[in-house]
């Protein structure tokens, strides 16, 4: 079976293209030119939004590299704990806001130092699931899209990102 799915997996993109291809020369487009198009038009969402993102890594980097994160994890320690929400976990919370790759790295640290199965490991691994990127992707697609009127977007995203956290402190309780 799992070899079914590889072998599927691997014809599938080639598929893809072949029928928007094939679409195209049957609808009487010049389907190369549109391609063409297409690719610059991208070239130059990604060199409009290049600053946004350079911005955010540098910043990730700054706070990870200068030890706030692990101070305001400490500094809240007491307040987050007493509602089951470990304190090693708020540099990831506050860090997935921004950036998930950089998250991933200090969820990695976690599992070295807890474990995967643990009740913070578990907290982690639900928490990065089902909570979002909030800044990334406002900044990002925002400003691809050319919005300036976020309006409730910013409020909305913060408040689902602490159900979020609230989800994984009940789930991975109700795990153990």
């Amino acid at each position: 079976m799992l070899s079914v799915l590889s072998n599927l997996s691997n014809i599938i993109i080639p598929l893809v293209i072949f029928y928007i291809v094939a679409e195209g020369l049957l609808m009487k487009t010049n389907v190369y030119e549109n391609f063409i198009k297409g690719a610059k038009d991208g070239f130059q969402v990604v060199i409009g939004i290049m600053p946004t993102l350079i911005g955010l890594m540098v910043s990730v980097g700054v706070l990870r590299a200068s030890g706030f994160l692990d101070f305001v994890g400490k500094l809240t320690g007491g307040l987050t704990e007493s509602v089951g929400f470990p304190s090693s976990l708020i540099p990831v919370t506050v860090i997935k806001m921004f950036s998930s790759s950089a998250a991933t790295g200090l969820v990695l640290d976690i599992f070295k130092e807890f474990g995967t199965d643990s009740y913070v490991g578990l907290i982690t691994s639900i928490m990065m699931s089902c909570t979002e990127t909030v800044f990334y992707t406002m900044s990002v697609y925002f400003m691809a899209a050319k919005v300036t009127k976020t309006r409730f977007t910013l409020p909305g995203a913060l408040f689902c990102t602490l159900a979020g956290i609230v989800a994984s402190v009940i789930i991975a309780a109700g795990m153990l």
